[in-house]
């Protein structure tokens, strides 16, 4: 069944409150899928890269992490450890080094970007929250998935959102009946799915459209005509943050608008809590058509 939210602010005052409000809307879907739940948040843009690490053993993994990737890469890192995860922020031209180093290390990588942090595990998503202490996050917009688990295994790596590509997550719900021939497509493209969860698989396209020089309304556009299956998208970009349903709108879906914010929900209850939703603009998004904002 699984839960979507999304939050774009527009209202720069009400940025420090991002991770607070993204976490009631997403607790609001705890019973639309209690496996595992996750939260990408696109907050300030560092100089360099940051590179969010997850790590089943975090008290050995990230212990003497920063010194020894710094040696390996040749170059300054910082290093923030936030539980099972990690933000560490180098250098981009360092990306390509320190990929190999944690990939021989056996530590996963969540997603990379200026912007983007995401923070996704097994569990509520009330203990999601609390264990990343995302309500103390501020940002310009982030998404949020709570899952059922349907067509793969609930772990941390089958967990939403998905990240395929620099400050691009996307989160899912629905079901894609076309994901494996697709799978073999974007490998030969590049864009090689590393779980068996069909989620990535649409993560993977978008991120090949928007290689190939779309923009997100665009990428959106060409998951009605390429992806089989029936879905509701909600994609966060650096810049953006968009959303799309399958032609017969099969799963249920709410946005409210305002001038202070763009918010998406599964259910209406997500949105109950925003501040002014009660002025807001409340529409139920069409089938096959593409909603997206920009910063």
């Amino acid at each position: 069944m699984c839960g979507i939210v999304g939050l774009f602010l527009k209202n720069e005052a009400l940025q420090p409150r991002l991770g607070d409000l993204l976490s009631d809307m997403l607790i609001t879907m705890t019973d639309r899928g209690p496996d595992s739940a996750g939260i990408a948040i696109y907050g300030q843009d560092v100089e360099g890269l940051k590179l969010t690490l997850q790590s089943d053993t975090p008290e050995t993994d990230f212990d003497g992490l920063s010194q020894a990737l710094q040696a390996a890469i040749e170059a300054p890192v910082t290093l923030r450890v936030i539980d099972t995860h990690a933000v560490v922020t180098l250098p981009h031209t360092a990306e390509d080094a320190a990929r190999a180093f944690l990939k021989e290390k056996g530590i996963r990588i969540m997603g990379a970007g200026q912007a983007m942090e995401i923070f996704k595990e097994v569990g509520l998503p009330e203990d999601v929250a609390r264990r990343f202490d995302i309500r103390a996050m501020g940002g310009t917009h982030g998404i949020g998935h709570t899952r059922m688990a349907t067509e793969s295994a609930v772990t941390t790596l089958g967990a939403h959102p998905f990240s395929t590509d620099a400050d691009q997550c996307l989160v899912h719900n629905g079901s894609l009946s076309n994901h494996n021939r697709m799978g073999r497509v974007l490998a030969q493209k590049g864009f090689a799915p590393q779980t068996e969860n069909d989620t990535e698989v649409a993560a993977c396209y978008i991120s090949s459209r928007l290689a190939e020089g779309a923009n997100l309304g665009t990428a959106l556009e060409g998951t009605l005509q390429d992806l089989d299956g029936f879905f509701t998208f909600v994609v966060g970009t650096k810049n953006g943050f968009g959303v799309v349903r399958d032609p017969i709108a099969c799963k249920p879906a709410v946005m409210a608008e305002t001038d202070d914010y763009v918010a998406f929900g599964s259910e209406y209850r997500a949105l109950a809590t925003l501040p002014g939703i009660e002025a807001a603009k409340v529409w139920e998004p069409e089938p096959a058509t593409v909603y997206f904002w920009e910063r």
